[in-house]
């Protein structure tokens, strides 16, 4: 049986999916395809059902559950960090209400917690490796950073403003989760377990071989510093990632239902995840 398991081209989910990409964990003669894009990309084609194991923003989920169901493995959860508000100049995070901003996308869990964080805020979709280049060349007053540019901002002059992570956390006291793994639906319950299963294996194998797993999303890591893609990969494949927990399905929760009383999604759902 052949299956498409797509997910982003950055060194976490390299580091995640290398047990599976190089044939380490048994797939039971699954036949699977690993499909690399960027997660707006993703969380589009999410919405036509176009993988059968997906990468997608836990704000994209909902519109989508219908489809799809969520993992509970294979998640990036920023338990008191996450996307950074980044500026030109030192910025007091009340202001942001009132700039432009700078956004990956506006089914991002970024873009959702921003809203939580400053409704106000006027927004633009980027692509999230020019965020940093519009905001040091002024074409946005703020930049919402999502990757591998929560730890390089510094080296572009930039200034933070805020951690909606940490004002997350500070708010509800629960980890913000960002992006997860969806199965779909009609792959029937004992095909979307064991795909869910197998998930969390390629997961443990990577934190088992952390140094071989790490020299392989390497190659994906855009010319980061050696040192930077381990605190990057550090910071978002962990414990977590095995298995949210119910700390992590709180969390979920929380978010959508601060997102619709704010307007942001359109009607109010329950966090679905696979018992597996």
């Amino acid at each position: 049986m052949k299956l498409s398991l797509a997910h982003s081209p950055d060194s976490d989910d390299a580091f995640m999916f290398y047990g599976l990409a190089k044939g380490h964990v048994p797939t039971g003669g699954l036949e699977i395809t690993h499909v690399l894009k960027d997660i707006q990309t993703l969380n589009e084609e999410a919405r036509r059902g176009v993988h059968e194991i997906t990468a997608i923003s836990f704000h994209a989920w909902p519109h989508v559950a219908d489809r799809y169901a969520l993992m509970p493995c294979g998640g990036s959860i920023g338990d008191g960090y996450g996307p950074l508000l980044v500026a030109r100049e030192p910025l007091a995070p009340s202001e942001v209400a009132r700039k432009r901003v700078a956004i990956p996308g506006t089914l991002t869990t970024a873009y959702l917690a921003l809203r939580l964080f400053a409704p106000g805020a006027e927004t633009r979709v980027v692509p999230f490796d020019r965020i940093l280049d519009e905001v040091r060349e002024g074409r946005a007053d703020v930049g919402l950073v999502i990757h591998e540019g929560q730890l390089t901002y510094g080296g572009e002059g930039l200034h933070k403003v805020a951690d909606l992570g940490a004002w997350w956390k500070e708010e509800t006291s629960l980890p913000l989760p960002l992006g997860g793994n969806a199965v779909r639906r009609d792959l029937g319950e004992e095909l979307m377990q064991r795909l869910t299963r197998l998930v969390r294996e390629t997961v443990r194998f990577s934190l088992a071989h952390r140094q071989d797993a790490l020299a392989y999303a390497m190659s994906f890591a855009r010319g980061m510093d050696p040192g930077v893609a381990d605190r990057f990969v550090g910071m978002w494949v962990n414990e977590m990632t095995l298995d949210c927990g119910e700390r992590g399905r709180r969390a979920v929760q929380e978010l959508y239902d601060r997102g619709h009383a704010a307007g942001v999604l359109p009607r109010a759902v329950r966090a679905d995840f696979v018992a597996a």
